[in-house]
């Protein structure tokens, strides 16, 4: 809707530790009903943007909102509506694949009874329900992502952030997911902000691919054009070189 606050948006967020910048002041925009994907190589930054996002990291400098409102001052109730996974599924080892999901459903804000029927339609979408009574600690690396990705979206949040996704899924899991993002962003306009370093799997859901490299956002990539990976590595080459020549003249 005209007017309506962007899903994310970064104003010149930054991050900083002892051993340098992890982030450099990065403005970004994730639309409402767009699907966003960060790509870059390993340690570039995308899961420390994420971090920001959601709140688990303080910026340095800068400002981070998620739906207009700053994360700094964010209610516990304005998160009922975020899904995440970050680095690797936030799942209890020795709970079973139920009682996660409808722990992640209560944590998420939904009922009793409706926390029950969600973890019960998220594990029969992501095909888990063999594994309902299974401890999660049992499962293969495969099914515990895919419950993580259950925990993640149990509460039909309207906001992804989501790292990897699809890290350990095999070649259906991967379609699964990729389906269900996709649903969620057409039917209920549901907004994804995704890092990947898989260039061909973001292309066919990403509304837009924004490339990091060093900590800084060096440029965008087309998800509907032709040989993607001659130009990630291109744009990323290129600044590689720059930082070579910068540092020296």
């Amino acid at each position: 809707m005209p007017g309506e606050a962007a899903a994310v948006e970064l104003v010149a967020a930054s991050k900083k530790y002892r051993e340098g910048a992890a982030l450099q002041p990065t403005n970004l925009v994730v639309q409402r009903g767009q699907v966003h994907a960060l790509v870059g190589l390993n340690g570039t930054g995308k899961t420390t943007l994420l971090r920001l996002v959601l709140g688990i990291t303080a910026p340095t400098a800068g400002r981070v909102l998620v739906r207009g409102v700053d994360v700094a001052r964010m209610k516990p109730a304005g998160w009922a509506g975020v899904g995440h996974l970050i680095d690797t599924p936030l799942v209890y080892p020795e709970l079973t694949v139920q009682a996660n999901l409808q722990i992640a459903g209560r944590l998420s804000g939904l009922g009793l009874g409706s926390g029950r029927a969600a973890a019960r339609r998220l594990a029969e979408e992501l095909l888990l329900t063999k594994w309902w009574t299974r401890r999660a600690r049992t499962l293969s690396l495969g099914n515990r992502q895919r419950l993580g990705i259950a925990a993640a979206l149990v509460a039909d949040p309207d906001v992804m952030v989501l790292d990897e996704p699809t890290n350990a899924l095999d070649p259906a899991g991967t379609v699964l997911v990729r389906r269900m993002l996709l649903e969620r962003v057409r039917e209920t306009g549901a907004s994804v902000l995704v890092s990947s370093h898989h260039l061909d799997e973001v292309a066919r859901i990403a509304d837009q691919i924004t490339v990091i490299n060093s900590g800084r956002i060096i440029g965008t990539l087309a998800p509907d054009g032709i040989d993607l990976e001659r130009r990630f590595f291109n744009l990323v080459n290129a600044d590689v070189e720059a930082n070579q020549r910068q540092a020296n003249p």
